[in-house]
């Protein structure tokens, strides 16, 4: 038989234009990840034949083009989901069994640690106030340099959690700051957070013109309890953890992401949740908590 003229012996057995199946096993990847890669056009493909092959020495090309170098003094990235709370999110990273410690300072927060090379994965929904855009333009200040890529993961409602009832007649943001109410503040860098510091701006008032609750809310769970407790009268929060709480839509289609150095991508972690997240259990799950579109999960947004 005939060598194949792009065999070199580091690819022996390894055919020069290879199907699905061989460029799954090729790349050790899920054959469904190969069809996503080939629908978001992010992959090396060709149908010249009528079905999908994909070009061995194109394929080699552009893992060397997605290859980074390592950075001195800069470790491997600890196994850590930090960043934003997220009831969806943090459920399907336990029931995924994807291996990720989850750490949850807020948005700004987990930025930061993938950044400096101490989390996996974080993620976002940072406003920005003078273009109206989620979370892009704060990545691309906290990720000067290339190799990173942002998933997107859910579109999501966020508004006022109230008492049960509405006794105090809550119906917008205004309401809050006229009767004095008190306000659970969220951490310093969180999203919800800033969305407060953007709305009350719309407003024309910081916030100074609330009065808050003498300690800050650190998770959607933990805000939904100060209320019930009678810690706090209201507080912005996910439609999601309303449970028996009143709610005050504020944001309908607010952009929930992931971020990610584009290696980790395709690291076990990140994809048993991924693979998990289209599941009929998941959906089940999205579709029973209120407040979530998942229609878009998975979507590069960015990838710089």
């Amino acid at each position: 038989m005939q060598n194949d003229p792009e065999d070199d012996g580091a690819h022996s057995g390894v055919p020069s234009l290879m199907t699905t199946i061989e460029v799954a096993d090729y790349l050790r990847v899920k054959q469904r990840t190969i069809y996503e890669m080939v629908t978001r056009q992010t992959i090396p493909f060709t149908r010249a034949t009528g079905k999908l092959l994909f070009p061995r020495r194109l394929i080699d090309v552009w893992l060397e083009a997605q290859t980074e170098a390592p950075v001195a003094g800069v470790l491997q990235a600890a196994p850590i989901y930090a960043g934003s709370n997220d009831p969806l999110l943090e459920w399907a990273l336990r029931q995924s069994g994807a291996g990720l410690a989850v750490l949850t300072h807020g948005s700004t927060h987990g930025l930061r640690e993938l950044a400096d090379g101490r989390a996996m994965l974080a993620g976002s929904h940072l406003l920005d106030a003078a273009s109206g855009e989620y979370n892009l333009p704060a990545v691309r200040s906290h990720m000067p340099g290339g190799g990173f890529v942002m998933i997107h993961w859910a579109r999501r409602v966020q508004g006022l959690l109230i008492a049960p009832g509405n006794p105090q007649a809550i119906n917008c943001l205004e309401d809050v700051v006229s009767q004095g109410l008190r306000f659970a503040a969220r951490t310093e860098g969180a999203g919800s957070q800033l969305l407060l510091d953007v709305l009350l701006g719309r407003m024309g008032l910081t916030a100074d013109a609330l009065q808050f609750a003498p300690r800050q809310a650190e998770t959607h769970g933990d805000l939904a309890t100060m209320i019930e407790i009678g810690e706090a009268d209201c507080g912005i929060g996910l439609q999601a953890v309303t449970g028996r709480l009143g709610f005050v839509p504020l944001v309908g289609n607010e952009s929930f992401d992931l971020v990610m150095r584009r290696r980790d991508y395709f690291e076990p972690q990140v994809q048993a949740l991924l693979a998990f997240a289209r599941t009929d259990a998941f959906a089940a799950r999205a579709a029973h908590l209120s407040g979530y579109d998942v229609t878009e999960l998975g979507k590069v947004r960015w990838n710089s």
